[in-house]
């Protein structure tokens, strides 16, 4: 082994990820919702009409994937798609007024969690954990590239 595990930065950001969605999980599930789920209306409520290809990409999942939960959504009465003025391809989503009251009761608990976090810390502590999270991304993408 090249790295001792106490030495992998990698495995304490995976821990603290497991925790982050555990706890999100927690709060959107009496909007009867999963967190990929939650995150899509989160993101369909500021932008209304996109794409399902722009949802994916907002979300940080396949386009293959946004298109079972689009549709798992869609079937549940939370979003409705109907296509483009200009674009008969494309489809645009919406949230549903049902798709709004889940995102209202589910984002008012993620938002505790989201607020529990940040209580942990200092303005000026939080400043400097993103500026290290922010490393962290630019390193791990190197890594990746060099890997590629």
């Amino acid at each position: 082994m090249g790295m001792p595990p106490a030495d992998r930065l990698g495995i304490d950001l995976h821990r603290a990820d497991l925790e982050l969605m555990a706890a999100k999980r927690l709060a959107v599930d009496p909007a009867g919702l999963t967190v990929p789920q939650y995150a899509a209306l989160y993101v369909l409520a500021d932008s209304p009409g996109i794409s399902g290809a722009a949802l994916a990409r907002s979300c940080q999942v396949t386009p293959q994937a946004m298109g079972v939960l689009l549709k798992h959504l869609t079937e549940r009465g939370l979003v409705e798609r109907a296509p483009h003025r200009w674009h008969r391809n494309v489809l645009e989503t919406r949230l549903t007024e049902r798709g709004r009251a889940a995102l209202e009761l589910a984002d008012e608990r993620a938002t505790e969690v989201e607020q529990c976090l940040a209580d942990e810390f200092t303005e000026a502590e939080q400043e400097q954990f993103r500026a290290f999270l922010n490393r962290a991304e630019r390193a791990l993408r190197h890594a990746a590239d060099e890997l590629g």
